[in-house]
């Protein structure tokens, strides 16, 4: 890489490595706390969040810095357009809030999985959600999260990408033993908002740099690297639309086949992607099932719909300003140039983003907002990895093996994220050539060939009676087929780049990810509906507030698959027993034995410190009240407004922008 470190002043340096002292001593703090058992306290709190931490936690669990240097590079590579992702949620948080936490929360579920199985009953559809679930933590967050936050150490150090990665995954292998997810707690919502004032800070110097929204709008057009602004473009053989900024950059809406975000897929298409990522997925989802009400999920997703307009502003422009400042390295399309600069051929825009910290925010200020980045990215995936071992041990090594032991899931949860991470660093690669190299695009197209079936599933699920298990499962294989019979040529040909196009044929790869979103949605709905209806319907019996029409309904429900249900607890309640008994027993054998050194090594490891570990165990669960899901008339009008002022403030935006 050409850049030399730009990291090397005493200011920045300083401010890191105390940020990072900082947060292991959080970690550290909460790990000794007396009460360690939060996490658990916390789930059987109940439901006491109020609407702004709701709307917090919406925007903070969806932004990370793979945001941060996909949304910035792929608006350096093609324009504004990029920000319809951001803008659609505006609508599709409302979808959540008004549509479908009502009937999860009259279900009385806490995860999407016991969801689908009080619908449908079964264990088939909730264990392929496990692995789809897997499969979409691997491909499209550890891999992109382990690849931008490389992106960052790159830029600020100069190391290669792959020394970058391991350093990362190094220092969040200390943050994970040391703080863990107990810390996550104390210092998310810290860092959520110093990187959005560290962001709003970034975009002021960005724009008094280039001289304002006006010469944005003027340079923009001419941001092209000096090799052929200054020489025969004839001397690289490269077409003049590989390296010159497209026309319709400030256009959101753009031409349906020649476009690279087309309109339809921009409207329709990110409107099924989005709704599978925000009214299914689990890690959203929680958050809305923690409010204290259902009218504090409403203003929750309206608090999240409002900030979801500022990555435009906080991302994508900068990273336009960032092609114009910096045209040579980001804008650059000569594969030796690029390999030079970034360590790819198909192009820099990634490193977009990381570029303008590095070199337009003032010493120390430009430490600290690196520091925030990566900590965050590594409590992102000190999550991930922790949440992809309990889905893999729980839900599908114990499908393997009922009988394992509670040691043996510890040592398999730990290979599996092992393993997951091995995958991870070798699908790097790929992360980086895909879609001309714009993290974004690649983590979108990702989701579009494999979330559409689960949208459709879950929206039928809630809102027609008579799908049932068999038309569920088939409408979810039968779209996985699809989807893989598009997913899978497109990476073993490769997407390409404007200079070396992908030998994909067209009738595979030519239709456009967002248009293919459209399709295998509708197809999947058409399978579902079609087996649903050659089959035996599910009683309403089995039915009461599990979908919307009968939301409100007082009747008693029978769950299907009660009896082995209620067996399967049994029998878990009585290896729990045996194992508390077993565990107590080894604990005071082995207390009398253990040195303080083993203790302290114990508390970092996550082990049992003494006999309080088992606090937790012993803490008697109350049986869960039906929730209510009525509202004050005065609030549900004002939070009603609210939604249709919101909704009128996004037509504006899309329409000012269109």
């Amino acid at each position: 890489m050409e850049n030399s470190p730009s990291l090397s002043n005493p200011a920045d340096i300083a401010i890191i490595s105390g940020y990072f002292i900082l947060v292991i001593g959080v970690g550290i703090w909460s790990m000794f706390r007396t009460n360690r058992g939060t996490v658990g306290g916390y789930f059987l709190a109940g439901r006491t969040m109020t609407w702004w931490p709701v709307g917090a936690s919406l925007f903070a669990s969806n932004i990370g810095s793979g945001h941060f240097v996909g949304l910035a590079g792929t608006g350096a590579a093609s324009g504004i357009a990029v920000g319809g992702f951001e803008w659609n949620a505006l609508f599709i948080v409302l979808l959540l809030g008004w549509l479908f936490v009502p009937v999860y929360l009259t279900a009385g579920v806490i995860t999407m999985p016991q969801y689908l199985k009080k619908r449908f009953g079964g264990t088939r559809i909730s264990l392929y959600l496990s692995v789809i679930s897997l499969f979409l933590y691997i491909f499209t967050k550890i891999s992109v999260d382990m690849f931008s936050g490389a992106v960052f150490i790159q830029q600020a150090l100069g190391w290669n990408i792959y020394v970058a990665v391991i350093s990362l995954l190094l220092i969040t292998a200390v943050y994970t033993v040391t703080g863990g997810l107990a810390a996550l707690m104390y210092t998310d919502t810290v860092q959520t908002f110093v990187i959005i004032a560290g962001a709003f800070v970034l975009t002021g110097f960005s724009f008094v740099e280039v001289g304002g929204y006006g010469a944005l709008l003027a340079k923009y057009s001419s941001a092209t690297p000096s090799q052929f602004s200054s020489m025969d473009p004839q001397r690289y053989n490269i077409s003049p639309h590989c390296y010159s900024p497209r026309q319709d950059a400030f256009s959101l809406l753009r031409d349906p086949t020649t476009g690279d975000l087309p309109w339809p897929g921009v409207v329709f298409g990110i409107a099924i992607v989005g709704g599978w990522y925000w009214c299914t997925d689990q890690v959203i989802v929680q958050r809305c099932l923690a409010a204290r009400s259902l009218t504090h999920v409403k203003a929750g997703c309206i608090m999240c719909g409002y900030l979801k307009l500022l990555p435009m502003f906080l991302m994508v422009f900068p990273g336009m300003i960032s092609r114009v400042l910096y045209p040579d390295e980001v804008g650059c399309v000569v594969p030796e140039v690029c390999k030079r600069v970034c360590g790819t051929e198909v192009g820099c825009s990634n490193i977009a983003y990381p570029k303008l910290v590095v070199s337009i925010m003032p010493n120390g200020l430009r430490g600290l907002m690196l520091a925030v980045m990566l900590a965050a990215l590594m409590s992102s995936l000190a999550s991930i990895f922790n949440s992809s071992s309990t889905l893999f041990t729980l839900d599908i090594w114990t499908r393997i093996r009922p009988q394992a032991t509670e040691r043996e899931l510890l040592i398999v949860g730990r290979v599996w994220v092992l393993f997951i991470v091995a995958i991870s660093i070798c699908w790097i690669p790929v992360v980086q050539a895909a879609q001309s190299g714009q993290l974004f695009d690649y983590i979108q197209s990702v989701s579009s060939y494999l979330a559409p079936p689960i949208a459709s599933v879950f929206l039928l699920a809630v809102f027609v009676k008579r799908v049932n298990e068999t038309g569920a499962f088939w409408g979810l294989i039968g779209g996985l087929v699809m989807g893989l019979c598009r997913m899978l040529p497109e990476f073993w040909f490769g997407t390409g780049s404007c200079i070396f196009p992908s030998n994909c044929p067209f009738l595979v790869c030519g239709i456009h990810y967002l248009h293919f979103a459209i399709i295998l949605f509708f197809c999947t709905s058409l399978l579902v509906l079609v087996v649903s209806y050659c089959t035996q319907p599910i009683e309403d019996q089995h039915l009461h507030r599990l979908v919307f029409s009968l939301r409100h309904s007082k009747e008693e429900r029978k769950d299907l698959d009660w009896e082995q249900q209620e067996e399967r607890e049994r029998r878990a309640r009585r290896a729990a027993e045996d194992r508390l008994r077993e565990n107590n027993t080894d604990a005071a054998a082995e207390d009398d034995e253990k040195s303080g050194i083993c203790h302290l090594v114990g508390r970092l490891w996550g082990g049992s410190g003494g006999s309080s570990q088992t606090r937790d165990d012993d803490m008697p669960v109350e049986p869960q009240r039906l929730p209510d899901i009525s509202e004050d008339p005065v609030w549900k009008s004002t939070v009603d407004t609210n939604a249709l002022i919101m909704m009128a403030v996004a037509v504006l935006m899309w329409g000012y922008y269109a």
